[in-house]
């Protein structure tokens, strides 16, 4: 007898069925059970996690032969999640669960020797193609239900064990489908989040700061050892915009992939800070692998990649940045195809002026010689400089600031500020839902929107022929521009947006 059963895979971020068709022999006189379909080596083992989970279920493994195909067979299908349709689809054709019960179902879990339904990663994105292929149900390890319940328009059923599946599919004791409540309520911040009020001093950078929040303008912060530059990077994400509803899926089917969501909280709600040390190999940071995954890049979607010791890390590994920092995607093509993983994120470079640090300190001398500071200095090449928006020198603070009891701004005050910028780009852009931010506009949209006022393009073309900006440092001076003149709650570009913009970008 033959059964048709539905899982899922998992190819980049996306989900694609697959069918799990089980054909039963029982006059066959040798024994055996055979998986084709391109399976990987966790899955051609699902036949002893089945059998065994089957028959430790109270159910009956009947000895005799067995062919499972995973349609389309020219998908390579990686990892357990096919255990739970291969018991399913085997099951089925011994004529131990109704045909009927399955038909407009998909099937997700790994198994168990038991019988139990273990968690698998991905579940997300499965079940969201489970929901847009027109499958009305999802059987999913009880782990993973919350997360799969936030796909609207399918009932999720969470199953602990096969036992306990085959007694719904028979109506004896149903599962009752899991729901979510979203609450909007203002996330916890992480413990170790920095709040802008314990820096001290640093006000000039703290305003570029702001800036680079208000409109996801990519930052790089130079200063010598012990300034404070991790401690401002790290207190960034406290002065962001919240994710949006949309945003957190985003973030959520990301991180399903990736195997790094919390069960008790499946939604993610706060933006990601990345922080990869800086031996991060070029895969690591871009992604890839013989069957690719997400790297820091992608996982910093809709929040904060933060470099640290940018100078330290491979030369390779930083001109791969220069793609998702333009395009807001990095597309890895492998011999099977090529995947293109979402990468808008806010870019931080914190790095010392030379090797030992210390070059054009007020205080401390620089021992490094003219070579080896040039030497150091061009690991970052120009066209990577070229696209950081704002470029900041962190100065040493002076011990009266250090000493001194007074507290500025609260990272909640600067990031109010935020979101009222924020919120009159939305409205801006509200023909274009594409963008989200002033730094994700085009050169066309920059031309409709970044008016300026004859004086400003005078200073715009002053600074333009004395700093011999390039066309990309042009358009990105009026992007910052804009988004200081919604900090200031200003329609057109003034002279004095224009002049802040200009002298965040790096000196000749």
């Amino acid at each position: 007898m033959l059964a048709i059963v539905r899982a899922c895979a998992v190819v980049g971020l996306d989900g694609c069925i697959v069918e799990v068709q089980t054909d039963f022999n029982p006059r066959a006189a040798i024994p055996s059970f055979t998986i084709v379909g391109l399976p990987d080596s966790a899955v051609k083992e699902s036949r002893e996690r089945v059998r065994s989970a089957i028959r430790n279920s109270g159910l009956q493994f009947l000895n005799k032969v067995y062919v499972v195909n995973l349609s389309p067979a020219d998908l390579q299908k990686t990892g357990p999640a096919y255990d739970l349709a291969i018991a399913v689809g085997v099951l089925a054709a011994t004529d131990q669960v109704p045909i009927d019960s399955i038909e407009d179902a998909v099937f997700l879990g790994e198994l168990s020797l038991d019988g139990s339904v273990r968690h698998v990663k991905g579940v997300m994105p499965m079940v969201y193609m489970a929901q847009q292929a027109g499958y009305k149900f999802a059987f999913v390890p009880a782990e993973d239900a919350e997360e799969a319940a936030l796909v609207e328009g399918v009932d999720v059923i969470p199953v602990r064990t096969l036992g306990q599946l085959v007694e719904h599919l028979y109506g004896m004791n149903p599962i009752p489908p899991c729901h979510v409540e979203i609450i909007d309520t203002e996330p916890p911040m992480p413990e170790s989040m920095v709040d802008f009020a314990d820096v001290k001093g640093q006000q000039f950078v703290k305003r570029a700061a702001e800036i680079s929040a208000a409109g996801n303008h990519n930052l790089r912060l130079i200063g010598s050892p012990g300034t404070g530059k991790t401690l401002l990077a790290r207190a960034m994400p406290g002065i962001m915009p919240k994710l949006t509803y949309g945003e957190s899926l985003d973030v959520t089917r990301i991180y399903s992939v990736a195997d790094m969501l919390s069960s008790d909280h499946p939604l993610v709600r706060t933006r990601p800070f990345r922080a990869p040390h800086h031996t991060t190999s070029q895969a690591g940071i871009i992604g890839g692998g013989s069957v690719p995954r997400p790297g820091e890049c992608t996982l910093a979607h809709r929040g904060i990649l933060f470099l640290d010791e940018v100078t330290e890390m491979s030369v390779h590994v930083l001109e791969v940045l220069r793609q998702p920092i333009e395009d807001k995607i990095v597309t890895i093509s492998r011999a099977r195809g090529s995947l293109t993983f979402p990468a808008n994120f806010l870019l931080i470079l914190a790095h010392n002026p030379c090797p030992c640090g210390y070059y054009g300190d007020p205080v401390k001398a620089c021992s490094c010689t003219p070579a080896m500071i040039e030497r150091y200095q061009s690991k970052l090449s120009g066209p990577l400089i070229d696209r950081i928006d704002i470029h900041v020198n962190v100065p040493r603070v002076e011990y009266d600031k250090l000493l001194g009891s007074e507290r500025g701004e609260t990272s909640n005050t600067i990031r109010q500020r935020v979101e009222a910028a924020r919120a009159r780009q939305k409205e801006r852009f509200v023909a274009h839902p594409h963008l989200m931010a002033n730094s994700d506009m085009t050169v066309s949209e920059i031309d409709q929107f970044c008016v300026l006022t004859p004086e400003s393009k005078q200073l715009m073309e002053l600074s333009v022929r004395r700093m011999q900006l390039s066309a990309r440092a042009y358009h990105r001076v009026l992007k910052l521009s804009r988004t200081i003149a919604d900090l200031a709650e200003s329609d057109l570009i003034h002279v004095q947006h224009v002049a802040e913009a200009v002298q965040y970008r790096p000196k000749a």
